[in-house]
């Protein structure tokens, strides 16, 4: 029993030796990343600090500024330009004009003939298959001949009823005779609008028979084949690919940076063509699944392209006419924000001067300025890397 007892203790003691040992292990973990991120936020604060001395110095000590080699850099005069962002995405081409030609009829039927092939050019209203019309051919011919017979016994039962009614009103024959003969001409016009309906539907029928396509364009496929039953499972499919769509999907949180009309440049990489257009159409509700709204662009006729082609679409949402526009890679940040390094004159020197910058949209290696630079300052492109404000400065290697 003591040695169970002792067994206890000493488990106990590991476990806690164990917590305590990852207790601190935490606490010096914790302890250096506060150490580190003290040092680094006086470090920041020390090379403003030395920044600011060498400045001073450079101002003061006239003999150690006329010893100093100026750094070779490369100049830029900032002019205004024209500034363009773009919303960058992948669409395909889609084409709506597609028909898949099936009998029209509601019970399938038999394919006699099929009078098109792969690759072949149709019209609209053009026959491109025959089903079998025995038996609608049969009903039709039964439907004009009831409808024949009729029209001879109705032409025949005006004609009693006519002279009838001319013998009745010269008081000749009697009023029940002219009531039978009325009733016999009414009895037949009404099996005659009979007939005439099931003549129309017998005509309807027969028509069926012929298949034809609904629109211009080219056969792309066939599936359905002479014998076969001819219903939803075989069809004509014919595409015209004359009016193309360019199709993307676009994010909803650009659902305010983008209308109809906005300007669109399409690439198309498959083909190597490109083009511009306008967005013809923008759908109204947002996709449940991918969150975004679909938007269309009417592609120009003669390009060659094929439905669901990858085309690569840039969307102009935002332009400025004429701003300040420099290289992204120009731009540097401190504790104060961003800033630039422009060209200043320091009596017959040039000096690196410091400018806090305002930026606005970035597109590619391109950055807008809103605020901090202005047309005519000497912007240094080159060279600004570890040159410091102040920093006597030049753009020809003879004169290092």
């Amino acid at each position: 029993m003591q040695q169970i007892i002792k067994i206890s203790f000493v488990t106990l003691f590991l476990a806690f030796a164990v917590s305590c040992g990852n207790n601190k292990g935490n606490e010096t973990l914790q302890s250096k990343k506060d150490q580190l991120a003290k040092l680094e936020k006086d470090k920041a604060s020390l090379d403003d600090k030395i920044a600011a001395l060498q400045k001073e110095i450079a101002r003061l000590d006239t003999s150690a500024a006329s010893s100093q080699k100026p750094k070779l850099v490369a100049l830029t005069t900032i002019a205004n330009q024209e500034f363009k962002h773009y919303i960058e995405l992948q669409g395909s081409v889609d084409n709506k004009n597609v028909s898949y030609i099936t009998p029209s009829g509601v019970q399938p039927s038999q394919i006699k003939a099929i009078y098109v092939k792969q690759g072949d050019r149709v019209r609209k209203g053009q026959l491109v298959a025959k089903l079998d019309d025995a038996l609608a051919t049969q009903n039709l011919n039964a439907a004009k001949q009831q409808l024949g017979s009729i029209k001879a016994q109705l032409t025949l039962a005006q004609s009693v009823y006519d002279r009838q009614k001319n013998l009745w009103d010269q008081h000749i024959g009697t009023e029940v005779q002219l009531l039978q003969d009325k009733t016999n001409v009414e009895a037949l016009q009404s099996q005659l609008k009979t007939l005439e309906a099931n003549l129309s539907g017998a005509q309807a029928a027969w028509n069926q028979t012929n298949v034809y396509s609904d629109i211009n364009g080219t056969v792309d496929e066939v599936t359905a084949h002479v014998g076969e039953m001819f219903s939803t499972a075989g069809y004509i499919k014919v595409v015209d690919n004359s009016n193309l769509k360019i199709s993307v999907t676009i994010p909803e949180n650009y659902a305010a940076k983008v209308a109809k009309g906005s300007k669109v440049d399409i690439n198309i990489p498959d083909i190597s063509q490109s083009f511009t257009g306008t967005i013809s159409f923008l759908s109204e509700t947002i996709g449940a699944n991918d969150r975004g709204f679909i938007a269309e662009i009417k592609a120009p006729a003669g390009l060659n392209l094929r439905p669901n082609q990858i085309a690569k679409v840039k969307i102009l949402d935002y332009t400025d006419p004429s701003t300040v526009v420099i290289n992204v890679n120009t731009l540097q940040t401190d504790l104060n924000g961003k800033f630039v390094l422009v060209a200043a004159k320091d009596g017959d020197k040039l000096i690196a001067k410091k400018r806090t910058v305002q930026i606005g949209q970035t597109y590619g290696d391109e950055v807008e300025i809103k605020d901090g630079l202005k047309p005519g300052d000497q912007l240094i492109t080159a060279g600004y890397q570890a040159t410091f404000d102040g920093q006597p400065i030049t753009t020809s290697a003879t004169g290092i």
